[in-house]
Parts: C-alpha cells; structure tokens; sequence
C-alpha cells in the first residue's frame, strides 16, 4: 500500500466518508480541484458536483455534493457539506424529473424565475444523474 490520505465528508445529519484514499477530486469554486497524499494545505469552497476517490483498495467511488467546504491538509481532507450522496442512495428519476423542472425554469425565465437558484438546482441533478450513471 502506497501513501494514503484520510478523506471524511460530514453533512448535518452524519457522516458519510471516513476512509483512507490515494486521490480525491472535488468540484472547486474555480472548478473542479484534485487532491494527493501530502498536498499543501488549503480551505476551498465547493459547488454542487461530483466528488470522486480511489480507496486504497483500488476502487474508485462517486458521490453527489450540494454545496459545502473542504479543507485540505497534508494527511486529511474535511469535506463539510450540505448535502452528499452515494449512488444507492440517489433516486434516479426524481433527479431526472428534479433536472427537467430546473431545465424548464431556465428556457422560460419569466420574471419571477429565480435563474440562480434553477441553475444550481440544474448543477445539483446533474451531478446525482451522473454519479448513478457511474455506477452501472
């Protein structure tokens, strides 16, 4: 087994990760960022998305992410966020028919469409579309 780094993302109601990785990748504020064993320390925002990371068993794993923090440290990486998911736990047609509305609201864009709001709603599907998608 080469290095690894702790990877934790914690979300109000519990916590989802906490395992050793050799990479993790997230959904930056500036786009998407990666993260090694010993990587210089940084705090990030994040953005709805994927974030993905291979165990030291090998295995690649995908979540889905609303919005949250990071905090990246040398030995362990802190992912606070609002909401995270695991493939199994994501409802593929609810995200779908989640993607559609948001879809809608953005072709539409009456006066009283919140475009920001439909747009991360957009982001936020997507991500949940994509991260069942890689599990098949």
């Amino acid at each position: 087994m080469g290095k690894a780094i702790l990877l934790e993302i914690v979300t109000p109601d519990r916590l989802l990760v906490s395992e050793k990785a050799e990479d993790i990748t997230a959904p930056g504020f500036g786009g998407e960022f990666g993260v090694l064993p010993g990587h210089t320390s940084f705090l990030a925002t994040l953005n709805p998305g994927e974030i993905s990371y291979k165990s030291v068993s090998g295995n690649r794993k995908y979540l889905s992410i609303s919005w949250g923090y990071a905090e990246v440290r040398p030995e362990k990486v802190i992912i606070l966020a609002n909401t995270a998911e695991r493939s199994e736990e994501i409802d593929l047609a609810r995200a779908q028919n989640a993607f559609k509305r948001a879809e809608e609201r953005l072709k539409t864009r009456t006066a009283d469409i919140n475009v920001e709001r439909a747009e991360i709603a957009l982001a936020r599907a997507l991500a949940r579309i994509q991260v069942v998608a890689r599990k098949e």
